[in-house]
């Protein structure tokens, strides 16, 4: 199994290097990786089922075995193009990001990261691959949502990075992961929509300071796009491009719960990055679900496709995550074409 890791990221570093002269979409991908956790305890933080000697015994070869996972679905997205931009949640700590891309079998691909350290009880993080060459960071900083002044759990910071594209364009890059649902109380609600607001904020504080900013959100929003809370503070901020018309039609969503698929993953942009007059845009179409056949297993209960998964409660399953990534494609011309 080793080897067809190797093998699926060197034909994928071919490919690239291949047609890196050539005009390529810019790939953007976001995927919960379901608790990316190493095998140490930190103290400060709830994280003890995700050690050796806990339930779910979490070892070191687990644990090497899910960050090739990883880097073997980074892989399969890739197609022509590797992603220019990966949007990661449920991530521990600095230390898996750096095994991640410097030790698994993704390091011969050059991402570098910027990753939130979050007051999260659990001790996940949402972080951001990029490919320096593509998208030169400018900037990056965490926003916090003001979960305990408001009466609630604290939750996941929100990660902000400024890039300057080939296109000569900036670009303005959200990765998220809101609280969860909970059940669908009110006060799951609740919460949900202060991170909501929160990322209203700043995409707000960009747009003030910017004409016709291009933004990026991506995230695990644990709501769909429709939903009236994420409607009433990013719907005239921000869109989200259509999916492919030629997508599986048996995968309708990026996650599964009891049978009922949900798209709870989302790629948002700004109105100014659905201009196709620009140098740099996308378009309906252009957004998709990624799921190949090894990402998936029969759902025994339900009928049908889901996520393969690392744990289902406290069985170890060996898969990769309970949710599968979405991807969107832009395409840029350089200036003066």
């Amino acid at each position: 199994m080793r080897a067809d890791w190797r093998l699926v990221i060197s034909v994928a570093i071919f490919v690239w290097i291949c047609t890196a002269k050539a005009q390529q979409p810019f790939r953007v991908m976001f995927y919960n990786v379901e608790n990316l956790f190493d095998c140490r305890h930190d103290s400060l933080k709830e994280d003890r089922e995700f050690l050796p000697g806990a339930e779910k015994r979490w070892t070191p070869y687990r644990y090497w075995r899910k960050l090739n996972a990883v880097s073997q679905v980074v892989a399969a997205v890739s197609e022509e193009r590797l992603p220019d931009l990966v949007g990661l949640c449920e991530v521990e700590n600095d230390s898996v990001l750096f095994d991640l891309t410097c030790r698994s079998s993704l390091r011969a691909l050059g991402y570098r990261y910027r990753m939130t350290h979050s007051p999260d009880v659990r001790g996940i993080d949402v972080a951001l691959l990029y490919q320096p060459g593509s998208f030169r960071l400018l900037e990056s900083r965490e926003v916090s949502v003001p979960s305990v002044r408001e009466g609630f759990r604290p939750t996941r910071n929100v990660l902000y990075a400024k890039g300057l594209l080939l296109s000569g364009d900036t670009l303005h890059v959200v990765v998220c992961h809101l609280p969860s649902r909970l059940g669908k109380t009110l006060v799951s609600r609740r919460h949900r929509q202060l991170a909501v607001r929160t990322l209203s904020q700043l995409v707000d504080s960009v747009r003030s300071a910017v004409s016709r900013p291009r933004i990026i959100v991506m995230g695990d929003f644990n709501a769909e796009a429709d939903e009236d809370l994420i409607q009433e503070e990013l719907g005239d901020r921000l869109y989200e491009p259509a999916r492919s018309s030629v997508s599986d039609t048996e995968i309708k969503g990026s996650y599964r719960y009891h049978g009922i698929w949900e798209t709870i993953d989302h790629i948002f942009v700004s109105l100014p990055l659905m201009d196709s007059g620009s140098r740099f845009h996308t378009e309906d179409g252009k957004r998709d679900i990624v799921a190949r056949p090894f990402m998936c297993e029969p759902d025994k209960t339900y009928g049908g496709l889901r996520p393969f998964r690392t744990y289902q409660g406290p069985l170890y399953k060996g898969g990769y995550s309970d949710h599968f990534p979405v991807v969107l494609d832009f395409e840029w011309r350089f200036p003066g074409e």
